[in-house]
């Protein structure tokens, strides 16, 4: 009798968790239904137009900026070889700090905190994005009324500013619009929200992080190779990380959308590393084309059509075996290769490797109007002394 009891049991745990494995495969399948060909290929084909914009825009407005910080004289802010060095550890650090986040405390605590910090970043930068759109498209009964806020501290020579911006109704409608789109993406998590904020972070950081010289962005992207492969094919941190980290640092679309449109839920995606880094590179290459000015922007449209070309084979590959690829393994090859190739054709790879954004004073020039201001600021002296007396 107590054999059958415990029979009865034992069939019965085991009828409850078949049918629990049962509900987990069909809710897995709910969630991600199997993609067609079709709808494949519009997400990446998507993804690879997604990509292709921030470089484009982000390097033309890359060059806009460091004409206007010229014409200033304001001193820009620009990586340095030592930075791109250090730039891989650095990354390597931050990647491997979230990866035992994740693991040791709850994701939805994490991402609570990072959704805030995204919040604020993700409204300032499209604002800033959408700002010179809406100057030209503001009808003209919309008043432009200027504000400046300026906050000092010290006074006379020691005075400083710590915050000096100035901005315009316009601005406060983008700031309104920025935040709107803001709000829909913290309740939300939606898909498009998330492709908004991304665009907006990747076009600023194409158009604010400027590599100086050729150098630099050869070895900046010499270590983020290596550090790519490493944390993609050597361990699952890279990939944990993404797919746990719910905040608009990558971009999406669906693979589903023709089947599930807009609630669609199997994404295909893109990290903004394998834009930005990239596309920093290319926006240089755009301002040396610039700085020789001629017509064509052969170093920019070649170097832009060999990322677009390593883009499609990480795809390729990503699809074929069926695993997430480190995208800088073909990517920096061909965003590098390219413009060593056109200068070795055209002759100019000493021009090339010549080239810097902002030319720093060599220490002998330095030192020589160190001492004609000191002389003069002597002389000066001399001249009001003899004034006086």
């Amino acid at each position: 009798m107590a054999d059958e009891i415990i029979d009865s049991v034992k069939e019965t745990i085991k009828g409850i968790f078949e049918n629990v494995n049962v509900k987990n495969e069909t809710a897995s399948n709910e969630k991600k239904t199997p993609s067609s060909p079709e709808g494949i290929a519009v997400a990446y084909g998507s993804l690879v137009i997604m990509a292709m914009l921030p470089i484009i825009f982000g390097s033309i407005r890359s060059v806009k900026l460091h004409k206007l910080k010229k014409s200033t004289g304001e001193k820009a802010d620009t990586m340095t070889k030592k930075d791109a060095m250090y730039f891989p550890l650095i990354a390597s650090a931050a990647l491997f700090g979230l990866y035992l986040f994740f693991k040791i405390f709850q994701k939805g605590h994490i991402n609570f905190l990072l959704t805030g910090y995204f919040f604020v970043l993700g409204v300032i930068a499209l604002a800033h994005l959408l700002s010179p759109v809406m100057n030209s498209l503001m009808p003209a009964a919309v008043p432009k009324v200027p504000f400046h806020i300026l906050f000092t501290s010290g006074e006379g020579k020691h005075k400083e500013d710590l915050i000096n911006y100035k901005f315009s109704t316009h601005d406060i409608v983008c700031l309104v619009i920025s935040s709107v789109i803001g709000v829909w993406y913290l309740l939300k998590k939606h898909w498009i929200a998330n492709n908004l904020f991304g665009l907006a972070f990747a076009i600023n950081g194409v158009e604010m992080l400027h590599l100086n010289n050729f150098v630099t962005g050869v070895i900046l992207l010499s270590g983020l190779f290596f550090y790519d492969i490493f944390w993609v094919f050597g361990t699952n941190v890279m990939v944990t990380v993404a797919k746990s980290f719910e905040a608009p640092i990558k971009l999406v679309f669906p693979q589903d959308l023709i089947d599930n449109g807009l609630n669609a839920s199997n994404f295909a995606m893109l990290g903004l590393g394998d834009i930005v880094i990239p596309g920093i590179f290319i926006a240089l290459l755009l301002r040396f084309d610039d700085s020789k000015k001629r017509k064509t922007r052969i170093y920019f449209y070649s170097t832009l059509a060999a990322y677009f070309l390593g883009l499609m084979a990480t795809i390729f590959v990503m699809h074929v075996f069926k695993q997430a690829q480190p995208a800088l393994l073909y990517l920096v090859p061909a965003c590098m290769g390219t413009p060593l190739l056109v200068a070795l054709i055209r002759g100019e790879l000493k021009v090339l490797f010549a080239y810097e954004d902002h030319p720093e004073e060599k220490p002998e020039k330095k030192e020589k109007k160190e001492k004609e201001e000191g002389s003069s600021s002597g002389s000066s002296k001399k001249k009001e002394s003899k004034k006086a007396k």
